[in-house]
């Protein structure tokens, strides 16, 4: 009577080493801030990407091609340097042997690691808002979230024409996103018939900025652009601009930040800030990956993690659809073709073939918010044609 159970315990057995030895490991690089001014954004596309993950694990494994294949996210800070950003990227790339990135954050870092990235065939979703980040010659990356090139005409629009907006000041880093969204606001704020009178750059680890401030109001400006600033750079703008005295509009046209503003301002100086917000928490889907976000984190989730959860799903999809995770010249041909994904923000697709040269850029609608006692209101809903 042993011989069977024998038997079948011997079955069972090898029945479970060939059930692990089909699910492989797909690895998922965060190439991420989780330190200093940009840590809150690169949390957030962490922790997207981490939820993600959970689901595809949840069902047994990512599933392509008939194999399953268990999903890990591997982080790592590049404390928002470019320099810190390339020794991450060799890292993820040559040791940890990932073919697909989440981040960076800035950039001057994802600029940084294209060469390596894209010489290597690596999916890079990133945040960076720079529109050098994307083109033909860059056929690997992509950029899950909207950025001021794609926002801030219609909600500037929006803004001058219902506050008589005339004279704006603005304040931002002096790198390559700062500068790239600096060139963006003049063009955007002179089309919709305001002037940005007054512009001041500075570096990011800069805390002190009574000096810049009062040389923008100065220039009576009756608003203050924050657009380009970290969460926490922007809290200490608003906090200092309200203790000089300013009470005129402060607004910021890209970025979501909003909780980290009023966490860092308090709720009597961020009370009346005009915000773009990604996101609709009344949206069902949104909604459901706040709630999900809340319940494994514990805390108030960064308006661009909904972007990078729906990034991230779709890179699986496109995994799927090309049958194969090893060959990424076959599943980037497939991520580019998606349309009408459904997902956290809604039903999203790419586009980005005129403005950039590669449709890389993910289309989906926007808000702009007013924080009434330190949460947002929507004021507008916005889409690349105008707000309403």
């Amino acid at each position: 009577m042993k011989i069977p159970l024998l038997v079948a315990g011997f079955c069972l057995g090898l029945a479970a080493t060939t059930a692990q030895a089909q699910q492989e490991t797909l690895k998922i690089g965060a190439l991420v801030t989780l330190s200093g001014a940009g840590a809150a954004w690169g949390q957030g596309m962490l922790h997207a990407a981490e939820l993600a993950a959970d689901d595809a694990n949840a069902q047994g494994g990512l599933e392509v091609a008939g194999k399953r294949y268990k999903v890990e996210v591997i982080p790592y800070d590049d404390k928002y340097q470019a320099n810190e950003a390339v020794t991450v990227a060799n890292r993820l790339v040559f040791e940890d042997k990932v073919k697909y990135i989440i981040g960076p954050v800035g950039s001057a870092p994802v600029l940084a690691i294209q060469p390596i990235t894209e010489k290597n065939g690596v999916i890079v979703m990133t945040l960076g808002f720079t529109p050098k980040a994307l083109g033909a010659d860059k056929p690997y990356t992509f950029r899950p979230n909207v950025t001021t090139a794609e926002v801030s005409q219609p909600q500037i629009d929006w803004a001058v024409k219902s506050l008589g907006i005339k004279k704006v000041g603005a304040l931002f880093p002096n790198d390559e996103t700062g500068q790239a969204i600096a060139k963006d606001l003049q063009a955007a704020y002179g089309k919709a018939g305001a002037e940005l009178a007054a512009t001041e750059f500075f570096e990011r680890d800069r805390v002190d900025f009574v000096p810049l401030l009062t040389r923008i109001m100065a220039r009576r400006v009756d608003a203050i652009e924050l657009d380009g600033n970290s969460p926490a750079t922007a809290g200490l703008l608003v906090k200092q601009a309200r203790e000089l005295g300013f009470d005129g509009t402060i607004i910021r046209t890209g970025g979501p930040a909003t909780q980290d503003i009023v966490n860092v301002a308090g709720k009597e100086a961020a009370e009346g800030l005009l915000v773009h917000t990604p996101i609709d928490p009344a949206l069902p889907s949104t909604a459901a990956y706040i709630q999900k976000y809340d319940a494994k984190y514990k805390r108030a989730m960064n308006g661009f993690s909904p972007s990078f959860y729906d990034g991230t799903h779709l890179m699986f999809e496109a995994m799927r659809r090309a049958g194969t995770v090893s060959d990424t010249d076959k599943v980037r041909q497939e991520l580019e073709k998606i349309s009408g994904h459904k997902g956290a923000l809604g039903e999203v697709s790419w586009t980005g073939q005129e403005r950039y040269g590669a449709a890389h850029q993910l289309d989906a609608p926007f808000y702009v918010a007013e924080v009434k006692d330190g949460k947002e209101v929507i004021r507008a809903r916005c889409n690349s044609e105008g707000c309403k």
